[in-house]
């Protein structure tokens, strides 16, 4: 049977690298209800993965969160101890490894020891699926060591892993509303066409995914856009009821802000199509919302509808794509973007065989600079005082690439005067090519930790 009551959904983390103290006030908030209540943390970006299979190689029980320890600690017990169940993309590239420190970490404070499930199926990196990507990428398909390559899988093994009795749900790479979609799922018992209602606690979660995005924090434009209490941001929490509309909060006594505008800049957040955001659970259709303040920091979701899951998943390939080497350098005073100009004038002549070089003048053009320099001719002349000069460049050679590490380290005694501060930096590049693939061809599931 469907349980009646409405169900509590918060979120404390919408990347990694997130706030760690954000979940202990949406827990705290979520066991005062003393309703069902779910606890998601979404820490997956597009490279986050395949930096993650970096780790598992250099490491065979790396792999996955390398934040869960700090994100987990201070909640973990809590969540335990009142039914707060957990469902995250903590795994990465090793869900297994996660859901087993997690565990772990559970002994270490003293906690009942979780059931712990681990999504699988979303992982397309090893030899076996080497013809699947091929077939879909065509002449996309990388000639590079592919690094990672993960689908991105729905909602069905977080509802499936739920209703087998987990406390905590670890996942690899799902779309990010899935999160929120599960758990709404196995708690209603709506049927997997049910478009509506699925398409209705979609919106949900992507409203949560990116954190306090939708509590003002990305919102916050001083004197445009205030909001208050910024150093103590409130994370939201998502009360969804047996339609699938939902109220967006957030808890007591936490800074921030949810009005109408914060609602609807993060409904629109990435959408391509509002009237056809695709996931692979189902299409949802925001065209006809409605969003409306239901109550201080509460905002009301409705009318959302939604339409037949697409036939294919995406896929995400990343490879390796050689080196990538940055410099810095800052000039200050009186002349001090002519010598900083000068500075990248230098390094463009000295590297000009080895890679395009971009050159930014932060102070002066960088943000809206582009790589052909264009932006910096065009900006020439207006004398900054304080200027840091940066440039860039990448090689498939590591060797080649390094060249720039060491002119910028030059050019404190070869000059232009007065510069100081230099930092570099090299690390492996990564590039990115997606495909979709037929549904059919992802097998997905769960299994329980014994």
């Amino acid at each position: 049977m469907a349980n009646p009551s409405s169900l509590l959904i918060g979120c404390a983390a919408g990347f990694s690298g997130d706030r760690l103290d954000a979940a202990a006030p949406v827990v705290q908030a979520l066991v005062d209800s003393g309703r069902p209540a779910v606890l998601i943390f979404e820490t997956l970006a597009e490279r986050t993965l395949a930096l993650a299979q970096l780790a598992r190689r250099a490491d065979p029980g790396a792999g996955y969160e390398p934040l869960l320890d700090d994100l987990l600690r201070p909640v973990l017990a809590q969540c335990l101890r009142h039914g707060v169940r957990i469902v995250s993309n903590f795994g990465a590239a090793n869900p297994r490894g996660a859901a087993l420190r997690i565990r772990q970490l559970a002994a270490e404070l003293g906690a009942r020891s979780p059931r712990v499930a681990v999504v699988h199926g979303d992982d397309l990196s090893g030899p076996q699926h080497r013809a699947l990507l091929a077939q879909a990428l065509g002449q996309d398909m990388p000639a590079q060591p592919i690094v990672s390559a993960n689908a991105y899988i729905g909602a069905g093994p977080i509802a499936d892993a739920l209703r087998a009795g987990a406390d905590i749900v670890v996942c690899g790479r799902v779309a990010d509303p899935s999160l929120v979609l599960g758990p709404a799922l196995a708690h209603y018992g709506w049927a997997m066409d049910d478009w509506d209602r699925l398409a209705r606690a979609t919106m949900a979660g992507h409203l949560l995914e990116c954190g306090a995005q939708v509590t003002g924090g990305y919102f916050a434009d001083p004197g445009y856009k205030d909001v208050p209490g910024m150093a103590r941001l409130g994370y939201p929490i998502a009360e969804i009821d047996a339609d699938g509309h939902c109220t967006i909060t957030k808890p007591g006594g936490t800074g921030g802000r949810v009005d109408e505008r914060t609602v609807k800049e993060q409904l629109l957040y990435e959408l391509h199509d509002p009237a056809a955001y695709l996931t692979p659970d189902v299409v949802a259709d925001i065209t006809q919302a409605r969003v409306a303040q239901a109550g201080a920091d509460r905002v009301r979701l409705e009318g959302v509808r939604g339409h037949a899951r697409p036939p294919s998943l995406k896929v995400n390939v990343c490879f390796e794509s050689g080196w990538f080497a940055e410099g810095e350098i800052s000039y200050a005073g009186a002349r001090a973007e002519a010598r900083a100009r000068l500075g990248g004038e230098v390094l463009r002549e000295r590297l000009a065989g080895v890679a395009p070089l971009r050159v930014d003048l932060i102070g002066v053009a960088s943000v809206f600079a582009d790589d052909a320099g264009r932006w910096l001719q065009a900006h020439a002349g207006q004398d900054a005082q304080d200027v840091r000069l940066r440039v860039a460049l990448q090689h498939q050679d590591h060797a080649s690439a390094q060249r720039l590490v060491r002119e910028v380290t030059a050019l404190y005694c070869c000059g232009p005067a007065g510069g100081g501060g230099v930092r570099t930096a090299m690390r492996p590049r990564l590039g990115t090519v997606s495909c979709l693939v037929p549904r059919a061809a992802v097998e997905t599931g769960f299994t329980l930790l014994d």
